[in-house]
């Protein structure tokens, strides 16, 4: 059965995402957002999602990602601004014309009038640490009363300055690709900043709901799924790649 509301979070890594899709998952009226689109390399939509045609996939995700009230949510990272393979996939099985080929354009047509949702981060270095660490450690994610996944000391030696670098600019890029596609469809989003939705993690989900338009009164809101993974090496690789960043300038700003 097709949604009734649809809508997409666009975002970068390490902005809060998880926890503001497991956030809306805990009402049970704001959708099932999940990365459907995030699939192994060399796969196609229709083999993963075992599809015979465009539609019976369309009839796939929709199904997987909405509650039973109708309200529709995907995750979403940012699409290439050219020959983004999933993209370009859907476009090719929906028959479009070539003209139809944007991104926009094909993700409007596989998710009909849909609203947006963009997470951001402000203290970029932060993200670009907090990024890194988890590639170097390997956990992405800390479940709320679990015990953490791993001791700080144990990738203590495991700083690279120009591998947070990279991060840095290419999480710039990703936040970049999203607004300037955004601006270009003239849609206007919901922006949700992560360093405010960490201090209002429920007043934010209620939030969202309001914006989606889903008119229910006194719905749960669970306490958050994921546990900051943030500590003190986070705070001791910040320092020193702001300060090693900076080295040779004439004025330094942080």
């Amino acid at each position: 059965m097709k949604p009734k509301l649809f809508y997409t979070i666009w975002f970068s890594q390490r902005n809060g995402s998880s926890l503001l899709c497991e956030g809306l998952k805990s009402t049970g009226i704001a959708g099932v957002p999940e990365e459907f689109f995030h699939l192994p390399a060399n796969t196609s939509l229709l083999d993963h999602y075992q599809a015979s045609d465009y539609q019976s996939l369309q009839a796939s995700i929709w199904e997987a990602g909405s509650t039973s009230n109708g309200v529709f949510g995907v995750k979403v990272n940012a699409p290439a601004k050219e020959n983004d393979p999933r993209i370009l996939e859907l476009h090719q099985l929906s028959g479009q014309p070539a003209s139809a080929a944007g991104n926009f354009q094909v993700w409007n047509h596989f998710f009909p009038e849909f609203k947006h949702i963009f997470i951001t981060r402000r203290n970029k270095i932060r993200q670009a640490v907090s990024w890194w660490k988890a590639i170097v450690s390997q956990n992405w994610h800390s479940k709320a009363g679990e015990a953490k996944p791993y001791d700080p000391a144990d990738i203590r030696d495991r700083y690279d300055f120009d591998a947070i670098r990279h991060l840095l600019i290419e999480t710039t890029l990703r936040d970049a690709r999203i607004q300037d596609m955004l601006e270009q469809a003239g849609a206007i989003p919901l922006t949700i900043v992560y360093e405010d939705f960490i201090l209002q993690y429920e007043a934010t989900i209620r939030e969202v709901v309001r914006f989606l338009g889903i008119e229910q009164e006194g719905f749960e809101v669970k306490p958050p799924f994921y546990e900051r993974l943030a500590d003190e090496l986070s705070d001791e690789w910040t320092e020193r790649f702001r300060k090693e960043l900076q080295a040779d300038w004439d004025h330094v700003i942080w």
